[in-house]
């Protein structure tokens, strides 16, 4: 499915999302490492489970190919500052529904970029006849799950001591999924 770059302006910053291009996987490969050393609301710290731009590559390439998979930037003034992803599973018991991820720079929060990110693929799940998104969020991060409620998702499930963060205390995950109406 295509999905048309589209453009933002919320709370004076302009930006647009598109689908994610194979020429963008060096920077991609840098943003992903920024944004996990700026938060922790992300599964890895900083310099985790690092994916260089040849894996970037095959990860878009993958996406591209897959009709179950949707992988999208959000760009500010050429640079990526966001992106979502959404993967499938070809089995066919589990091929109703996608797994969906979303992670913006901490300089742009609060301007829609994730809520953009998740709206977005939303809209394409529902297209292409995705039943079911599912999510997994840090059980502290609550502007994220009032924005997943928000957005049709619902709690299914909490996993206790999922996560122990570098400071050695204990941290629950959320699961949650959205049906397509």
């Amino acid at each position: 499915m295509i999905i048309n770059q589209q453009e933002y302006n919320i709370k004076g910053l302009s930006y647009f999302i598109r689908l994610a291009e194979e020429k963008d996987a060096e920077a991609l490969s840098s943003l992903r490492v920024q944004m996990d050393g700026e938060t922790e609301n992300m599964d890895r710290e900083e310099g985790e489970a690092y994916i260089d731009a040849a894996g970037f590559r095959r990860i878009i390439h993958m996406d591209i190919e897959k009709s179950r998979n949707l992988f999208l930037v959000a760009v500010v003034a050429g640079e990526i500052v966001g992106y979502s992803r959404c993967e499938g599973r070809e089995l066919k018991r589990f091929c109703h529904k996608v797994k969906f991820g979303v992670c913006v720079t901490r300089q742009f929060w609060g301007h829609g970029v994730g809520k953009n990110l998740l709206e977005k693929s939303i809209e394409w799940a529902d297209q292409t006849g995705v039943e079911k998104m599912t999510l997994n969020v840090l059980a502290s991060n609550d502007k994220a799950i009032e924005l997943y409620q928000k957005c049709g998702f619902g709690i299914e499930g909490i996993l206790k001591k999922d996560r122990r963060h570098a400071d050695g205390q204990y941290h629950d995950t959320i699961v949650m999924g959205r049906f397509k109406d």
